[in-house]
Formats: structure tokens, sequence, C-alpha cells
């Protein structure tokens, strides 16, 4: 018997979402970076309910580069993450795992500069691995569990491709949406509102005869 893989379609369609550079910051990493008593200032909510990005920026700096004006994403973390594309790890002179997010043992380092100090980060760099938001239920109704992987097929004016290796992320706190990075988004010809078609991984046994 051997295992034979295929995508099976579910038509359910998903809104897909582009992550730029971005940094989630423990607390005490803000306060030397902004001083004691400063407080992370809300700017805008996100998709992700609790979600926001912060009136705040930092800079990321790597042996070779530097990005200013890097968003901070609130709320804290316990440990201070930096998501970065390929493009970005390659100006900074990098070489991050391409990670979920929270999985930063090993990961790569960089220097991190505030208004009021500097922080070394001996690891937290990540390029974020796609995945796909959705809500308990909505995981129940197509039969997706937590950390399964699915295809999401999206089609573009010019540019349709099909995204594999799509991290299911499952939670009440969740609301459906497909986040990827900036260079995954140039791939597809990202422009305006953009959704993509979820397609569920099934396994099916086929019998191999031998000649």
């Amino acid at each position: 018997m051997k295992e034979r893989g295929h995508e099976l379609t579910l038509g359910k369609i998903v809104k897909i979402e582009v992550s730029a550079r971005h940094v989630h910051l423990s607390e005490p990493d803000f306060e030397i970076l902004f001083g004691n008593g400063a407080e992370l200032a809300f700017e805008k909510g996100l998709s992700q309910p609790g979600q926001f990005k912060a009136q705040q920026k930092v800079a990321v700096v790597g042996p070779k580069g530097s990005f200013d004006e890097v968003a901070i994403i609130g709320p804290f973390r316990e440990k201070t993450q930096v998501e970065i594309s390929v493009t970005d790890a390659k100006k900074l002179g990098l070489n991050p795992p391409i990670r979920g997010s929270g999985d930063l043992e090993g990961s790569e380092r960089c220097k991190i500069v505030g208004p009021n100090g500097t922080i070394e980060l001996g690891e937290g760099v990540i390029v974020s691995k796609r995945h796909l938001h959705l809500s308990v239920e909505d995981a129940m109704q197509m039969k997706i569990e937590n950390g399964e992987t699915v295809c999401v097929k999206v089609r573009t004016q010019e540019r349709s491709l099909i995204f594999d290796d799509v991290v299911a992320r499952v939670s009440y706190n969740f609301v459906e949406a497909m986040h990827i990075d900036t260079d995954e988004a140039n791939a597809m010809g990202f422009s305006g509102n953009v959704f993509g078609e979820i397609m569920k991984k099934e396994r099916e046994k086929a019998d191999e005869h031998m000649a």
C-alpha cells in the first residue's frame, strides 16, 4: 500500500493579508527602548482581536544594514520577536529560520534601537511561516485541526498561484485570515483586496502492484 496525497477544494474563501516587517516586544525590553514609565501607544487595530499597531517605532540593525521606523505590534509578548522577509534578511546580513510565531530557540540575533536605549537580541529574528488564522467554529466546520497544513489557491490578475504548507492556527480569539509576508505578496502580484480558496489536504491509499 502506498499513500498518495491530493488536495480537496473546500470552496471556503479567506482574505489574504500582508504582514510587513515588524517587532513584538516584551514589556522589559520596551522600557529599555523607550524609558521607564513609557506606555505602548495605540495607533490602529488589526484584524485579529486584541492586536494593534503602536504609534512608537524602532530601528532593527544587522551586520550589513538596518531598517528604521519598524512597526511595533502590541500587546506585549513574553519574549521579543522580530519578523522580517527573506529579502529584508539579506539587506540586514542575517539568515533567520522560517518559523511559526513564538518558535524562537536558536533563531537569528539583531540589535533593536529605540529613542532611549538599545537591545542586543541574542535570538528572536524569524521569517514568519505563512499561516491561516481560524476561529474554532470555522475550523470545526472545515474539519481542520490546529497545526494542520493546508493549501490556499489565490487568483490575481496576472500571477495566480497556490500556496502550499500553510499552517492552520486555531483559537477562540482568531478571526479568519491568511497572513503572508511581503516577498510572498510580490510573488502573487498582490494589489487591493485579495482572497484565496482553502484547499484541505487529504490522504488516500492506493494499491501498488508489483510487475
